[in-house]
């Protein structure tokens, strides 16, 4: 009877340290998931809408801490992981041009070089890479050199979007006192217009959409022009379809046309937060 008891004692205890062990293990991923500990480097992931797509960033955070990175840490004239940690990844949703070099779309690993008054900036078609390890020179896409800017001390490393147009950004690295930006071009204008062209065949056609491209792009006006007329006649009160129509009269050089429509949006706007803003804008076109 003792040896059984014991025996059961055994397989109780068994079962007590087995619940316990479960029990540490859900606690702790529990924890995990919703408790993070300060990283030494972060990670970042920035999303930007550029162009008919965007461009997406994900890297490691690190900070100067006192010390001197550019020279030292990070030593000139050799590959850097550009972050911490994992491979710095970029993505892009459609073909770029970095000075003038054709980039396709997808997503690359980034590396630089840095000197003292140029880096040499490089994408990589290699994105599982953990910072140096596994980066290989041969799959290499693209490279360019160029200049690096003295700025401020920033304390921690940052790449960021910066001076967007239609077609047109630059990709900002900044560390530290150097600040490096990767010029991004895309040539989009046709894909633009086959979009916009292909759009108006279709259901509840962008006629506000495709007469302001063409203003913007000063072309097709006349087309444009019927676009605003095909607006107006889908939503009678929306005054600021009056002033477009105005623009677009204006670069046409029908000014007395342009200065009727913006009177008529001048008057729409009455009684609105805008009204301000078009009873202006009248009277500069009537100049």
């Amino acid at each position: 009877m003792s040896f059984l008891f014991s025996k059961n004692i055994i397989n109780i205890m068994k079962k007590i340290s087995l619940a316990l062990a479960m029990g540490l293990l859900v606690a702790t991923s529990s924890f995990a998931q919703e408790f993070k500990m300060p990283a030494p480097s972060p990670t970042a992931t920035l999303s930007q809408d550029f162009s008919t797509s965007k461009i997406d960033i994900s890297y490691s955070r690190p900070s100067v801490k006192g010390r001197k990175i550019f020279g030292d840490i990070v030593p000139f004239g050799q590959e850097w992981r550009t972050g911490a940690n994992g491979a710095t990844k970029v993505t892009f949703g459609e073909d770029v041009f970095i000075t003038g070099k054709l980039l396709k779309a997808g997503t690359y690993s980034l590396y630089t070089i840095p000197g003292k008054e140029s880096w040499e900036v490089i994408f990589n078609e290699s994105t599982e890479n953990w910072g140096l390890s596994g980066y290989d020179k041969k799959k290499n896409v693209l490279s360019v050199k160029l200049p690096a800017m003295q700025t401020n001390v920033i304390e921690t490393f940052s790449i960021t979007v910066e001076d967007i147009t239609k077609n047109t950004c630059n990709i900002v690295l900044a560390w530290e006192k150097a600040r490096v930006a990767i010029p991004v071009k895309v040539e989009n204008e046709a894909r633009i217009e086959a979009y916009i062209e292909k759009s108006l065949k279709g259901e509840n056609p962008p006629y506000m959409v495709a007469a302001k491209y063409y203003l913007e792009q000063g072309k097709n006006l006349n087309e444009a022009l019927g676009y605003t007329d095909k607006a107006i006649q889908a939503n009678p009160k929306a005054f600021y379809i009056h002033w477009m129509k105005a623009q677009i009269l204006e670069k046409l050089g029908k000014k007395k046309e342009a200065i009727a429509e913006a009177k008529v949006a001048a008057d729409g706007a009455k009684g609105s937060p805008y009204e301000a803003e078009y009873a202006n804008n009248y009277k500069e076109i009537s100049k």
